[in-house]
């Protein structure tokens, strides 16, 4: 299933160009048009899934067999030191695209990204309420 009018399905359909660097029958790689360093690529899978939190689990597991294919052919194509995975879900995460996607972007040590700054918790009860809450909302 795709949508007619999203950017990463009129990818995936081949009625946009990109510059692939991997595909299986679930997923599209490609390089990221704006990329946060040389090398950032965009996984998608190719059936429409506006958010992570929709996809199947087993489409999940080829996902991430595919972030580490490419994160690995990315690190020995630039000679990298290592590599960034981020997924931006809902709109106040930076989610532009609502297809589910996953960005690997090759870093090198001193390449200047930084990383988000940490904020410690104000209490360790602080701390354990809220990992007791969140704790207490995930099905098993």
């Amino acid at each position: 299933m795709q949508s007619e009018d999203c950017l990463f399905c009129k990818i995936v359909r081949g009625e946009i160009p990109c510059a692939k660097v991997y595909e299986t029958e679930e997923v599209l790689a490609f390089l990221d048009i704006a990329p946060a360093a040389p090398g950032h690529v965009v996984l998608v899978p190719k059936a429409h899934y506006p958010t992570l939190l929709e996809v199947p689990e087993d489409l999940g597991r080829a996902l991430l067999g595919a972030v580490k294919q490419v994160g690995r052919a990315a690190m020995a194509a630039l000679s990298a030191t290592g590599f960034n995975v981020a997924v931006n879900t809902f709109e106040s995460a930076g989610q532009v695209v609502f297809h589910a996607h996953i960005h690997v972007i090759p870093r090198q040590s001193g390449d200047g990204l930084s990383p988000w700054a940490g904020k410690p918790y104000d209490s360790n009860e602080t701390m354990a309420r809220l990992a007791a809450s969140i704790r207490s909302r995930i099905a098993l």
